[in-house]
């Protein structure tokens, strides 16, 4: 059983959301029937619609796109609830039913409604120009313009409306499987059996051979599974090249670009710059290795704090400290993510069965969204709820934008959250007078920027080295993917960190690899993006706080660098990134001066 005398000190054992703004239980009448009037909207609005998309007037297609994302949002209502429901107990028979069978409704839902992206990007140029650009179609101009991109990657009507069916069975169940898989896994420590997210939490401890112990318990299980795991890698990675061939993409990331808005250069440049400052990262680790007296780091120091002892942060102190900063900032950042906790839009509590991680589900616009997390008291875990509650109030000022619009490009999805880090470190770094304790607090923001944007860009590199082997040499060994692993964390790490032998299969519990490809750069274009926005706050604070809120509000609504605009940054030039590892240098510069400082007083 796990240490509940431990998890007891958080606060947030009882803290469960209420799901009741969506469904109040999976076996709501509401839901059944929603299921079949969801049905009901498509077929009418293919019978309506079908055969007919190039030949409607502009005011016309736009009471199309209305009915069109009234089908989308109640599909979406559907779904959100039977996820968000799952991910609380993913051993639970019965919300896996249930996930599955709204999974396959949406596949149904798909098909139907296909032939309305396909009629739509079968109208010629010049004709879809004059749509995009008629004043009645004015709100919807970004949905229609972004996806005219896709036009020689979308295929038939009857071959995408194959490719949606065979989904469910294929690549969304994959994921399932592999969800499931680490969600019933067990991992052993001291003789008692932890979830993956307990033992995970325990690489950020203060014992050192504690550290240690964890992170022998979670190879040993994924030495156990790794059979499983590599298989489902490989089968995945083979039904993404398919995809692709399929829809003529040139390679592996042209479809996540694409979906982000972002041009192929622009993320060779992102990367390209991070990749040549690991050499940031490796002065750190020999810094942190130097403040924890040890003679060489390993890969289970990397999240060592620096203090020996530190206290448990209280739920409600967690929820002061974020609300705070938030409301500081801006009034009506503070206002909204108060709403999360006084309506209980948060799941918080570590469970058995609930899934690892967090993440922040914007669910559809006419309810609000929803927040889960494992939150167990750690200053880290601060951090995260700063990180989700971010992507809430972002999600919950973009509603306005409409199911097609409200939704971000994965680039801009992680600015609010990393900003709302940055705003409760910041509060944070004010609030200490100790030397000691500001190291602390800063040692442990420079280890999640390099989580952020180095490590996430390491992956990247992973990523790109596995579908580019599995796609030229066929399926890949066990052996073969940690191999590839070793081979980037060493780039990464230099010799700042001694990589265990243990560390090579740490690959195989990484969700963003199967359910996104190519995900993991968006971190680190989110996290340098807030370096830089932060840096512009500091230094023109007057205007600011609203022309970011204004910058939220846009949700998808219009480009990247048109909704990064409105803060007066140009993420389009080349040095731009610099701009990001420059500010990280300088926090650097200023854990190595405070040491020195804290060295000479002692």
């Amino acid at each position: 059983m796990p240490d509940t005398k431990k998890k007891k000190q958080s606060g947030a054992e009882e803290v469960n959301w209420d799901l009741s703004d969506l469904y109040n239980a999976i076996d709501d009448p509401q839901l059944q029937q929603d299921m079949q009037k969801v049905v009901e909207l498509a077929d009418r609005f293919a019978n309506t619609y079908k055969g007919k998309i190039a030949q409607l007037p502009a005011a016309q297609l736009c009471s199309a796109l209305e009915e069109y994302e009234e089908i989308l949002e109640l599909m979406g209502k559907i779904g959100s609830f039977a996820h968000l429901t799952w991910t609380t107990n993913t051993e639970k028979a019965e919300y896996g039913k249930l996930m599955q069978q709204t999974k396959e409704l949406s596949s149904d839902i798909r098909q139907k409604l296909v032939f309305f992206d396909v009629e739509w990007l079968q109208i010629g140029e010049e004709e879809a120009e004059k749509l995009v650009e008629a004043p009645e179609l004015s709100h919807y101009r970004h949905y229609l313009e972004s996806s005219r991109r896709y036009k020689k990657h979308v295929l038939g009507e009857k071959e995408e409306q194959v490719l949606s069916a065979k989904n469910v069975t294929g690549r969304s169940a994959w994921n399932r499987y592999f969800e499931e898989t680490l969600g019933a896994a067990r991992f052993e420590l001291d003789g008692e059996e932890l979830t993956q997210q307990e033992m995970l939490s325990k690489l950020h401890e203060s014992d050192r051979n504690l550290r240690e112990r964890a992170h022998a318990g979670l190879t040993k299980k994924f030495r156990e599974l790794s059979r499983t795991l590599t298989f489902i890698f490989n089968t995945l990675l083979a039904d993404k090249h398919t995809n692709d061939k399929l829809r003529n993409y040139d390679s592996w990331i042209s479809s996540r670009n694409l979906a982000n808005e972002i041009d192929d250069q622009t993320v060779e440049t992102l990367i390209a710059a991070v990749t040549s400052r690991y050499s940031l990262v490796q002065r750190f680790y020999e810094l942190k290795r130097s403040l924890l007296g040890y003679e060489q780091l390993f890969d289970y120091d990397r999240y060592a704090p620096l203090l020996e002892s530190q206290k448990k942060v209280k739920w409600d102190r967690a929820r002061q400290m974020v609300t705070g900063s938030y409301s500081e900032f801006h009034p009506e950042m503070g206002t909204i993510a108060d709403q999360f906790f006084e309506k209980r839009w948060i799941d918080a509590a570590i469970k058995p069965g609930k899934r690892g991680g967090a993440y922040s589900a914007s669910t559809v616009p006419s309810v609000h969204p929803y927040v889960f997390m494992n939150y167990d008291g750690k200053l880290r875990d601060v951090q995260t709820l700063a990180h989700e509650l971010g992507h809430g109030v972002h999600q919950y000022l973009s509603r306005e934008q409409g199911a097609l619009q409200a939704g971000t490009p994965l680039t801009t999805a992680e600015t609010a959250s990393v900003f709302g880090e940055m705003l409760v470190f910041q509060n944070l770094k004010k609030q200490l007078k100790d030397p000691k304790e500001k190291l602390a607090l800063l040692i442990s923001k420079i280890d999640d920027t390099i989580a952020t944007v180095f490590r996430q860009v390491s992956m990247n590199r992973f990523e790109h080295a596995i579908h580019t082997k599995r796609r030229e040499e066929g399926e890949l060994t066990t052996a073969e993917f940690s191999e590839l692993w070793r081979e980037q964390q060493e780039a990464l790490y230099g010799d700042s960190v001694a990589l265990t032998e243990s560390y090579d299969l740490w690959w195989c519990y990484i969700p963003h690899f199967l359910h996104t490809p190519g995900y993991v750069y968006a971190y680190a274009f989110g996290e340098l993006l807030v370096l830089a926005l932060y840096e512009e706050y500091r230094q023109r604070k007057n205007g600011f706080a609203d022309q970011y809120i204004e910058m939220l509000r846009a949700g998808g609504s219009e480009w990247p660098e048109e909704i990064v605009g409105k803060v007066g940054l140009d993420i389009t030039q080349p040095t731009f990134w610099y701009k990001g590892l420059e500010v990280f240098r300088q926090m650097i510069e200023e854990a190595e001066a405070l040491a020195e400082e804290i060295n000479k007083s002692n």
